[in-house]
């Protein structure tokens, strides 16, 4: 009977202890950081980032907590973020990836000269672009959580920009290779240059323009800086930025099953859509608050004649990426189908 007593203690001490560790699995918490290299109160971390962590901690009830690190607080600069997610010494990142140029050839296509008609269409383009190509090959080194480019990118200048003679020479912030490229044929002396610095190189007179689009433009204070600010008519716009939210490869597969889906429910092609509308929405306060200084819109004619003088750039890149062994005209005519189906719908 002892013996019968003692097997039962054992059992039900070994159902206890397998049950306290079932729920200590299912409380599993995880802490995530987020680090990026715009100020707190931007728009994209404000409207974008913030939105899809709070979504993140709430669906877990709030058994991931994500933490957010502005303005490059964790260290580095802002073309070291995507290596900082790769190699895990943060978790996800959110960054350019023209910032390491021609590491990511493919992605460019998006940036490639009056490619882009609106934010949300030639983001749904990119996530595409991304999930058929490119997640095992160019970006296999991290989890893709989204893909997204900006509204129309704008020149902002101390000196009016009205033709393309108006930019001759003139010293111009660059974001990514593409968009370097695309200055200099345009007659432009493009500076490459992380966004951050915008602010002290126009006021320091380092550069005489930049290019960003007018969300960004509150936070930078360019229109306090620069007085003239030229648009593009035409359906499509001069340029774009694509961005990715990267986490770190290692970090995503140690998730439990049930995390991973809460990080998948609110990641992917509706969570890129999403971005890319959301920050183009918010040009429209960025303008407003310019509407005293010069605001130059070039008609869809004007603009026609400097998508003419971009053609090399695209011509080139094409040629570059066959040399690369990747079909450039080919991708260049998939992308620019996605864009057109998605602007369409």
């Amino acid at each position: 009977m002892k013996s019968f007593k003692a097997a039962l203690a054992a059992g039900v001490l070994a159902s206890a202890t397998w049950l306290a560790g079932s729920t200590s699995a299912l409380a599993q918490e995880v802490t995530l950081r987020l680090h990026h290299f715009l100020p707190a109160q931007a728009n994209v971390p404000t409207h974008v980032l913030d939105v899809w962590a709070d979504k993140v901690e709430e669906a877990s009830g709030d058994r991931i907590k994500i933490e957010r690190y502005p303005a490059m607080q964790l260290g580095g600069t802002p073309p070291q973020l995507y290596d900082q997610a790769a190699e895990g010494t943060v978790d996800i990142v959110w960054t350019l990836p023209g910032s390491t140029p021609g590491r990511f050839p493919s992605v460019e296509v998006f940036e490639l000269p009056f490619m882009m008609t609106n934010a949300e269409a030639t983001s749904r383009a990119y996530w595409d672009i991304f999930d058929s190509k490119l997640r095992d090959t160019e970006f296999a080194d991290t989890h893709i959580l989204g893909t997204w480019v900006h509204g129309p990118g704008i020149i902002h200048s101390s000196e009016p920009v009205e033709t393309m003679e108006d930019l001759s020479g003139m010293t111009v912030r660059a974001p990514t290779r593409v968009i370097t490229a695309l200055l200099t044929e345009l007659g432009a002396n493009p500076i490459g240059m992380p966004i951050p610095q915008v602010p002290e190189a126009l006021s320091k007179g380092v550069i005489q323009g930049a290019v960003v689009p007018w969300e960004v433009t509150p936070a930078l204070r360019v229109p306090e800086l620069v007085k003239n600010h030229t648009e593009f008519g035409g359906d499509h716009a001069l340029y774009t930025t694509t961005f990715v939210l990267a986490m770190n490869k290692a970090k995503y597969d140690s998730l439990p099953d049930d995390l991973k889906k809460i990080i998948d429910d609110n990641s992917g092609a509706e969570f890129s859509a999403f971005a890319g509308r959301t920050q183009q929405e918010y040009d429209a306060p960025g303008r407003k608050l310019a509407e005293g200084n010069n605001i130059i819109e070039l008609s869809a004619e004007e603009s026609a004649k400097w998508q003419e003088a971009a053609q090399p750039v695209i011509d080139n890149w094409v040629a570059e990426m066959d040399g690369k062994g990747v079909e450039g005209q080919a991708l260049l005519d998939e992308a620019r189908g996605l864009i057109e189906k998605y602007t369409a719908e």
